[in-house]
């Protein structure tokens, strides 16, 4: 059934969306007694990482990438014969060669997704739909699901276009103009496998594998310039309770829930993120397949909130007893839910007991990486090769060096515009949005991702001129989400004061040279401030704690109890460098946007980008101190003119090699400066 055309499915599609009858199999079912394993492989959040590479920092990146977890899900295929593959969305979003498909040189009718190429050629059963398949708009996701949705915004002359060649099902997404779901809420899938009999022989059957698709009902406000008055969300605990009891009528052994989404307690409602612990509690259904929030379920060793709530076994991999797996993102992971099923002469029922569930990782126990998937690389050569052009386009021009060589003294010419960034976005959101927070002053932090700690060459290093797309990766590292918190002005300072960990206690009296960095916080977790509003001192001669000195606002003292709103990431609003107040309490805003792609959209906007306007609004200084000795750090050598460019008149390197044997400089801030 996998290998038909579309239009071959589309009977099939009907009849899982209850347009047609169940017909009858006239396949012979097992003895009572019979046993089997079917094994339901999970990807998700694949964001279009079709290949291991990195196409801002242009080169391969090993720890990613469909074309290594299709080596997995060969390996586990062979080891379990009765298997479904299973996406679980997200997954036409979120690489540039992505947006370079959907925005850049579209696709036409007759051609098909890149990443909805590999999915075929892998033989993927049946598919769910995340949020960020909305973030192109419905007439874009109809046309390359190979859709006709029925509403305003997709014409409905158009013909059907090419598609995945697997069921996709999305319960939760309803059309305003028809009424009925986006696309079919559920698909029944007839899959034939080998069991064993009550005599111990091998016998072939049929179990009918209802899968169910839901997203985060959250889309509306994450897409609403796309989705306002053309569809709206129900929850995911109604949606499920509506469908499961037509889904078994219709014959569904097994029902597998496809849930874009993770685990929330809070108390339900039908507009909640990340349902899928009220999900499990539904009656009927069997196993959940989730994603949504990047993380790897189950793991023992996890400290994320959602795995630890009360009837969640982050080491069974059982949410309220239900089989559970969230398998990562980017193909790092395959989810591998090992159902063992016994027939009882009617149906076949879920041995919860001996099912095993699991994340298996592309990377080896030697830390190396799953060789890649040569065929699946052939498929999408062409696009792989457009878009790595692509990217090398320039966006906008800089007048300046935008270095993170002297980022630990103050030098803010790489973080000042990820800050401009960060905020202008949350300051649009909030207006848009969020009106009740509108008179709040909008503030942003950002940190110096790359200081020395992987080598002398591991610095940010954007020369002036041409700015293109794979410089945003040099200006932002990792792949984070923007998020937005409110704080008190007491709760900033402990804010600043956590990032001046960053810093060792300087004694002035000492006659030795001193370090100023501590190693052991690490430059992510220095955020800083780059606003021409905001000023304030770190004092490094104090304990950690008592640092920051003299925080104004415009001029005039913070008080502890004035309200900000902060543009970080989901790292940090999430708890990530043990931040005081930063535990996901505080978070008012949860982009479906990553902020590396805000920064690209900022600099376009900008299009040109100068030192005055975009590279020297430093927020903080060291508070003035005479040390008897000298305070040293260390830095990549003779870039000292570029600490100068910058307008840090206070340091002087003092040995072009630091002695070290990797390649460093030795440097000097004069503190009384």
């Amino acid at each position: 059934m996998r290998q038909l055309p579309r239009l071959a499915l589309l009977p099939l599609l009907l009849a899982g969306c209850g347009a047609l009858p169940p017909a009858a199999t006239g396949l012979a079912q097992p003895q009572a007694g019979s046993s089997a394993t079917l094994a339901l492989l999970e990807t998700t959040d694949l964001h279009a990482n079709v290949l291991s590479y990195d196409y801002y920092k242009l080169q391969a990146e090993p720890s990613i990438g469909l074309e290594r977890t299709a080596t997995v899900i060969a390996q586990a295929r062979a080891e379990f014969p009765n298997n479904l593959l299973l996406d679980n969305g997200d997954t036409i979003q979120g690489t540039a060669l992505a947006d370079y498909q959907a925005l850049v040189k579209p696709v036409a009718c007759d051609q098909t997704l890149a990443v909805y190429k590999a999915l075929n050629l892998l033989k993927v059963d049946g598919g769910g739909i995340g949020n960020h398949e909305f973030n192109y708009g419905l007439a874009y996701l109809s046309q390359v699901t190979g859709s006709q949705f029925d509403v305003d915004s997709v014409d409905p002359a158009k013909p059907r276009c090419a598609g995945p060649h697997f069921p996709q099902v999305l319960a939760n997404v309803v059309s305003v103009k028809s009424g009925k779901p986006l696309f079919a809420p559920y698909h029944i899938i007839d899959k034939q496998i080998t069991a064993t009999g009550p005599d111990g022989k091998q016998v072939a059957a049929t179990i009918k594998v209802g899968i169910i698709g839901f997203t985060p009902p959250t889309i509306l406000s994450w897409d609403k310039r796309w989705l306002e008055g053309r569809v709206y969300t129900q929850g995911v605990r109604e949606t499920a309770e509506k469908y499961i009891p037509e889904m078994r009528a219709r014959g569904a052994d097994l029902v597998v829930a496809i849930s874009h989404g993770g685990l929330d307690n809070s108390p339900y409602s039908p507009t909640m993120e990340n349902g899928n612990y009220y999900l499990s509690q539904v009656p009927g259904v069997d196993a959940m397949l989730i994603g949504h929030s990047h993380q790897l379920f189950p793991n023992a060793a996890s400290t994320v909130p959602q795995f630890n709530l009360p009837g969640v076994d982050k080491v069974k991999g059982l949410v309220n007893g239900v089989p559970t797996v969230m398998a990562n993102l980017w193909g790092k992971h395959l989810g591998v839910i090992g159902l063992h099923l016994q027939y009882d002469g009617k149906q076949w029922i879920v041995d919860k007991n001996r099912t095993t569930v699991e994340a298996r990782g592309i990377q080896n126990a030697d830390k190396s990486y799953v060789a890649p998937d040569a065929e699946l690389a052939a498929l999408v050569a062409e696009e792989h090769a457009a878009t790595i052009q692509y990217v090398q386009t320039p966006v906008g021009v800089t007048d300046f060096r935008m270095n993170t060589y002297f980022a630990d003294v103050g030098d803010v010419s790489a973080i000042e515009v990820v800050n401009q960034a960060q905020g202008a976005y949350l300051a649009a959101y909030v207006k848009a949005n969020l009106p009740q927070y509108a008179s709040l002053p909008v503030l942003s932090m950002s940190s110096p991702f790359k200081s020395g700690s992987a080598g002398v060459s591991d610095y940010t290093d954007v020369k002036a001129g041409s700015v293109a797309l794979n410089n945003a990766a040099d200006l932002y590292l990792y792949p984070n989400a923007l998020y937005g918190v409110k704080m008190t002005g007491a709760e900033l300072t402990a804010w600043l004061e956590q990032s001046a960990r960053r810093f060792n206690t300087i004694d002035p009296n000492k006659l030795e040279a001193q370090e100023l960095i501590n190693a052991a916080h690490p430059s992510y977790n220095f955020d800083a401030i780059s606003s021409a509003d905001v000023s304030y001192q770190i004092d490094v001669t104090q304990p950690p704690g008592q640092r920051i000195k003299g925080l104004t606002y415009q001029g005039k003292p913070v008080d502890a109890k004035q309200e900000f709103l902060i543009a970080t990431n989901n790292y940090r609003a999430s708890g990530g460098g043990n931040f005081p107040g930063l535990d996901g309490s505080k978070t008012i805003v949860a982009s479906p946007d990553n902020n590396r792609e805000i920064l690209i959209a900022y600099v376009s906007k900008e299009k040109n980008l100068t030192r005055v306007k975009n590279g020297s609004a430093r927020s903080w200084r060291f508070a003035k101190a005479i040390t008897k000795g000298p305070v040293v750090f260390h830095s990549a050598p003779n870039v000292i003119a570029l600490a100068k460019d910058a307008g840090i008149d206070n340091v002087t390197q003092l040995q072009a090699d630091d002695g070290a044997g990797k390649g460093f400089a030795l440097y000097q801030v004069d503190l009384s400066k």
